[in-house]
């Protein structure tokens, strides 16, 4: 699971510092937590022990995971990407053809880095697959779970 993942200066440094919180605190948290467990007698039917264990599976499993990530990552420069299509990293202005010409933005990011709310989508999703590489004035056409989508790319633009 060595893909290549691409991320920002600042969604690279949010994942160091999540790694950080998780190898410095949460290890340590987690630990403390079997040691108490340990200290209530028999292992063999303490709920708590086998609790605590699946913790700290679940948290060596993230901090692996963000390792991986940290290690494989490309850090990309936004000044160094193009605006000719759409690629990741950049800001699509679009005109949603299904509601009256509404106006929406993306921003095209990894899947690390989506947030819908601050609308960046992952290039994995749906919409992200089905916009990269395009251009201005294009038409796509998305399938999504909730139907279809109908868009055309107004403009290309790096934030």
């Amino acid at each position: 699971m060595n893909d290549r993942i691409y991320l920002t200066r600042d969604g690279y440094n949010r994942l160091k510092e999540e790694l950080y919180v998780l190898v410095h605190q949460k290890r340590k948290e987690v630990l403390e937590k079997i040691a108490e467990a340990r200290a209530h007698g028999d292992l063999s039917e303490n709920a708590e022990y086998d609790a605590a264990r699946e913790e700290q599976s679940l948290t060596e499993a993230h901090i692996a995971d963000l390792e991986n990530k940290l290690s494989t990552a490309t850090i990309l420069d936004p000044k160094q990407v193009k605006t000719d299509k759409v690629y990741i990293l950049t800001s699509v202005k679009l005109r949603d053809l299904d509601k009256e010409g509404e106006i929406i933005e993306y921003t095209l990011v990894s899947s690390e880095e989506a947030d819908t709310d601050l609308g960046k989508i992952s290039v994995r999703s749906p919409v992200g697959r089905a916009l990269i590489g395009k251009t201005v004035g294009e038409k796509v056409q998305i399938m999504v779970p909730k139907g279809e989508l109908h868009y055309e790319i107004l403009e290309i633009f790096v934030k």
